[in-house]
């Protein structure tokens, strides 16, 4: 898979991926940082990238207009670097299922020490199409 990570997010999150043989972007060495979302929505879609953000709000919104999408990862609540590591780590373990990732979120979120809660659905939904 090929993932672009959001100026939101360490860039760090970048290495997860590629030890787990991935393909990752950071928006900021993209020069992206700072632009509008619907022109990342844009290059995302264009590029077939997998998102990866903690800005669920605007981009579900943004999702939602999108008949097809490689997938959006969210990192529910903005936490630190170390924490996004692990959530992010998690979230690609649960990608090695060889479940396909087309036009679906993955929403990860982890409190106190807590194991990481997924959620894993639709969106579009198809309802919304």
């Amino acid at each position: 898979m090929k993932f672009l990570i959001d100026e939101c997010l360490h860039f760090s999150l970048v290495r997860v991926a590629q030890q787990r043989e991935h393909e990752a972007y950071h928006i900021n060495w993209l020069g992206l940082s700072g632009g509008p979302d619907w022109y990342l929505m844009k290059r995302i879609i264009d590029e077939d990238v997998t998102f990866v953000t903690n800005n669920a709000r605007d981009f579900r919104k943004l999702y939602s207009r999108a008949v097809l999408h490689a997938g959006l990862v969210i990192i529910v609540h903005q936490v630190e670097p170390v924490i996004q590591r692990r959530l992010f780590d998690t979230v690609l373990q649960r990608l090695g299922d060889g479940r396909d990732f087309v036009n679906e979120v993955i929403e990860i979120s982890a409190s106190n020490g807590e194991a990481p809660l997924i959620t894993r659905y639709a969106w579009p939904r198809a309802s919304d199409i």
